[in-house]
């Protein structure tokens, strides 16, 4: 029972990290992920973006035996949260594009004049950006047209979100606290600026 929100504000703040704010679309947020990898790539060179490139590389290391999807009903929130990371360890996802998720996060707040400000809403909208990146399992018994499939997704939500949230959020801290100006910007239309 949430004593501060109704149901659909409480069911809000679960999926988005807010209770008010919605998350960024793929279409408002797509620039500033191509933006983030770009910087990335150019600066890879840079102590602190190789720093945050190793953190997240030990968090998918780090993360455990693979889990398929459909095996986390009755797993707590922080076996999940490494589930996730093991899935995308599993799919071959490249370190810097969760590190390109975060700092697309922190740009696109940064950008938004109406932004959610808070630490929680920041880690959120990163975790959703890197959960969907490897966030199903498949599986296809048989051949042709009597073969059977399953396609299970994981919902990002709640406090798994959170805990993967936090885990980027410390993988990135020093990248972030060091280069925050030297980020790309971005025009209204998409634009490096």
């Amino acid at each position: 029972m949430d004593t501060r929100f109704c149901r659909s504000h409480a069911d809000h703040y679960a999926r988005h990290g807010s209770p008010y704010k919605a998350s960024y679309g793929a279409r408002e947020i797509q620039p500033y992920r191509a933006a983030a990898l770009g910087w990335l790539e150019a600066n890879q060179s840079d102590t602190y973006v190789a720093n945050a490139v190793d953190r997240v590389a030990t968090l998918l290391r780090a993360a455990g035996p693979h889990v398929e999807a459909f095996r986390l009903r009755g797993l707590s929130p922080e076996e999940r949260a490494k589930a996730a990371w093991a899935r995308l360890r599993k799919a071959g996802i490249d370190p810097r594009r969760v590190v390109a998720a975060w700092l697309a996060a922190e740009m696109i707040i940064n950008d938004d004049p109406q932004a959610e400000r808070k630490a929680e809403f920041r880690q959120v909208q990163a975790a959703k950006l890197v959960h969907r990146m490897a966030s199903g399992t498949h599986k296809r018994w048989g051949e042709g047209l009597t073969a059977t499939e399953l396609h299970v997704y994981p919902r990002p939500r709640g406090r798994v979100l959170r805990h993967m949230g936090e885990a980027l959020e410390r993988a990135c801290e020093l990248l972030v606290e060091h280069h925050r100006s030297a980020l790309p910007k971005l025009s209204s239309d998409g634009r490096q600026a």
